[in-house]
């Protein structure tokens, strides 16, 4: 660790993959990800404790996207993602940063995969991860991410 100024400034780094196999078309599963308001479907936090604040999406690679919301504790949490690949169907690969309470807590790059099956698609989720500053993640954001691939799915059975 090295100090800066008063702040300790310290990394932790973290991986983790996540797969699941939906019994929809890989075009249905892409389009989840890449249509603003398919995403903005299930890409929250749960109903009733997470409010959206700000939520913009320009999905092509160079594209940025934002979604910012309060949580009924009052804590704001900031995504704030660049997408740096994008195979339609295939492939999508962004970069993107965590702010609690305006503080960024880690910066990651995230891989969603996306294989078709005989009976729809299996989507593959790898993150790595770099929390920042103390930030101790403890599995959350691997948690979090399981949470959303469900939320994903809800939102296709509609």
């Amino acid at each position: 660790m090295e100090k800066r100024g008063s702040t300790v400034s310290s990394v932790v780094h973290g991986t983790f993959t996540i797969e699941r196999e939906l019994p929809y078309a890989p075009e249905r599963v892409f389009a989840a990800w890449s249509e603003p308001k398919a995403k903005a479907a299930w890409f929250s936090g749960p109903g009733g404790q997470w409010t959206p604040l700000e939520r913009e999406m320009d999905f092509r690679v160079g594209g940025r996207e934002r979604a910012k919301g309060r949580w009924q504790s009052g804590v704001v949490t900031d995504f704030q993602a660049h997408y740096l690949d994008i195979v339609p169907l295939r492939r999508i690969v962004y970069a993107y940063n965590m702010h609690v309470d305006g503080k960024k807590i880690s910066v990651s790059l995230a891989t969603i995969q996306f294989e078709s099956l005989n009976k729809g698609t299996r989507l593959i989720v790898t993150e790595q991860g770099a929390f920042l500053d103390g930030y101790d993640d403890a599995g959350s954001r691997e948690r979090g991410t399981g949470s959303l691939m469900d939320a994903l799915a809800r939102s296709l059975e509609k």
